[in-house]
């Protein structure tokens, strides 16, 4: 994601200039008939198991406060302020009866806890989550905590809060005495009422000093019911889209304000309280959107990324630091003399992901519990980054990756443009050294979206591929954070898309961006799926992406208006694929225009199609349609049955239209 405030700016002037509200026109009732063909017999490219993915990085509170299932904020003080996110209730101040301890020689990882002094009052703490905590009537809490306790005495009562501070869920927790050894200790309860803004309070009793640390609350419903997992919800819209891969874990975070900042994923495996706590770079980006209370646990790390990758049926596309930090930021990069350790996480990461059970990183991952390889196909090395300074430490990687691993495939960066003088250098020199996959980055308004369906019909068709790893439709800057992802945004990218899809085998992979916005909390938008504390929902952008990921077939066929390809003649774009396996023919089609064209689709080979297919078609003739929490499926698929005649589908598109059509043969 490019980060530029002056470069967002001009970007937004731009989107503004090119954005108009479109006004749909009388419908003449002398509508003609456009004749389009279809090569049903003739498979012109294949399309990849793994063309439709998604693209996650921890922004707009996407993990923290998101997809990780964690609702306490803060849970082991190490924000920049250590109680932030926690409010210490009393009646009478004491001195010294909480206190920040910092251990930094003894364990750099997780240096702060707190040590309670209790000598008999009513005192207690109480953590506002993240925006609030989701709270469902009926539903288990599982409280957990890591204390030590030199003499008993001291008892933990646990309150789940209302909005006017009311008890909606009770349990308690006795420590035992640990010595000076820290242990850990668990109590579940059961929430009776239901509150989006909820708090949680911890309430000490009796007398006597406690150590506490990773103050931890998780709900019972947990993607598969694992402890301290991830939302349900959030991934069960994920497994939905059937994604061929997840791109993780960014993005700008990869690369971090400066080096310290970057992501180094050695951090984020292992016990959750050994990994070490940085502050997300998304913290203080946009002054408009500042969030000084945004950091990243790492509750959710590589293994569970992976992991997650695993569940859905998603190949894993790690991203990994080149030693550059943003160039939008500090621009600081390690001297080429220092790169090793750069390059050894690399490698590294691959035997985490694939090694044997006898290799150092192979066995590491079988002590978290899964000696199977995850089967990693590839890594992108570095996000966004450009100029001869990153050529110069991408060859680097290459030479030491493709030296041990040398079927593995590289995902390079062209910049943060798909166009200009950075973009140019780059894919001139990528192409020039046969790179496996260059990655494209485009968020622009509708109307570049709708003229660059063609982008791809005259790329070179050899071994360098194209990775479309971020694009978004951007509405005009008047909209505002969910309001941004409209149907004409949803519109234009499906579009665009059919473009991606008509030149598979140039264009191997794609994924939307970003995935996940909280309501509360977003720094960027559009975004794909919005999600409150409670509840979330799918845009129009991720029904037009689900519905190519769903429907992507096996291999391309030619589709042709007067004998070209349909870039936007009329306002219509389109493709087609035909799925060996389940023995469909798909055509993709987007009315853009404010006029519904009748089509007639003639379905030219011997296969032997049959006479009753479906379509599933997104509609508005409302441009700025939205989904929302209320009305989640506003703009998302409508099924209808089809009839196909002597090998012809003659069907109706309505204006603002997108449609799938599904044609059984045998």
């Amino acid at each position: 994601m490019k980060l530029s405030i002056t470069l967002k700016s001009i970007l937004y002037t731009c989107i503004s200039a090119s954005f108009s509200i479109i006004t749909i026109p009388q419908t003449s009732k002398a509508q003609t008939t456009t004749m389009v063909k279809v090569k049903v017999d003739q498979p012109i490219a294949k399309v990849q198991p793994n063309m439709w993915g998604v693209f996650f990085e921890d922004i707009n509170f996407g993990a923290d406060g998101g997809i990780y299932a964690e609702l306490i904020k803060n849970r082991s003080f190490e924000f920049t302020k250590p109680l932030m996110g926690w409010t210490v209730q009393r009646k009478k101040a004491n001195e010294g009866e909480i206190l920040v301890v910092n251990r930094k020689e003894v364990n750099s990882a997780n240096p702060r806890y707190i040590q309670i002094n209790n000598e008999g009052g009513v005192f207690g703490i109480t953590n506002e989550g993240f925006k609030g905590i989701g709270v469902k009537k009926g539903l288990k809490y599982h409280f957990s905590v890591m204390y030590r306790q030199m003499t008993p005495g001291v008892k933990l009562r646990l309150q789940l809060l209302g909005a006017n501070n009311e008890v909606i869920g009770e349990g308690e927790m006795t420590p035992a005495n640990s010595g000076a050894e820290w242990q850990k200790q668990a109590a579940s309860f059961t929430a009776t009422q239901t509150d989006p803004k909820g708090k949680f309070a911890i309430t000490f009793e009796g007398k006597g000093k406690i150590d506490l640390d990773m103050i931890s609350l998780f709900p019972d419903d947990t993607w598969k019911s694992r402890p301290q997992g991830l939302r349900s919800d959030m991934v069960q819209l994920l497994a939905d889209m059937k994604p061929g891969f997840i791109r993780f874990p960014g993005g700008c975070i990869v690369e971090g304000t400066d080096l310290t900042n970057r992501y180094q994923w050695k951090n984020t495996i292992g016990p959750i309280e050994d990994r070490k706590m940085i502050i997300n770079r998304w913290n203080t980006e946009f002054a408009n959107r500042a969030a000084p209370d945004y950091f990243q646990s790492f509750g959710l790390g590589f293994f569970e990324y992976f992991q997650l990758a695993e569940d859905i049926g998603s190949d894993a596309l790690p991203i990994l630091n080149c030693g550059m930090a943003c160039q939008f930021n500090s621009g600081e990069v390690a001297a080429l003399d220092e790169l090793d350790p750069y390059v050894q996480d690399a490698l590294d990461l691959i035997e985490f992901a694939n090694g044997d059970v006898n290799t150092k990183w192979g066995k590491k991952r079988a002590d978290l519990g899964h000696p199977k390889p995850f089967n990693l196909k590839m890594m992108g090395v570095g996000n966004e980054n450009w100029g001869p300074q990153y050529l110069e430490r991408l060859a680097i990687f290459t030479k030491a990756i493709k030296a041990k691993y040398p079927d593995f495939k590289i995902i390079n960066s062209s910049g943060t443009d798909p166009e200009g003088d950075r973009f140019d250098l780059l894919n001139t020199t990528l192409r020039k050294n046969k790179a496996d996959f260059i990655d494209e980055h485009y968020y622009r308004p509708a109307d570049w979206f709708l003229k660059n369906a063609g982008r791809y019909d005259n790329y070179p068709r050899n071994e360098t591929k194209v990775f479309v790893g971020e694009y978004a439709v951007h509405a005009n800057q008047d909209y505002v954070g969910s309001n941004r992802n409209n149907w004409q945004s949803a519109l234009a990218s499906a579009s665009l898309m059919t473009g991606l899809e008509r030149n598979a085998d140039v264009v191997q992979m794609a994924s939307y961006a970003p995935l996940f916005a909280h309501i509360d909390a977003w720094q960027w938008a559009p975004d794909m799926i919005w999600v409150d504390n409670l509840r979330s929902y799918g845009t129009p952008d991720y029904y037009v992406q689900k519905l190519f990921s769903t429907n992507k077939g096996t291999d391309v066929v030619a589709i042709t208006l007067d004998g070209k390809n349909i870039t936007g003649q009329d306002g219509l774009y389109a493709s087609s694929v035909i799925d060996s396996k389940k023995k469909e023919l798909i055509i993709k089609v987007s009315n853009s225009s404010g006029q519904p064209k009748m089509i007639d689709f003639d379905l030219e080979g011997k296969r032997n199609l049959k006479n009753k297919g479906t379509v599933e078609e997104m509609a508005s003739t409302n441009l700025n349609q939205l989904n929302s929490f209320t009305d989640p499926e506003a703009v998302s698929p409508k099924i209808s049955a089809i009839k196909i005649r002597d090998k012809k589908l003659i069907t109706n598109l309505k204006p603002y239209s997108f449609n799938v059509f599904k044609i059984p043969f045998n």
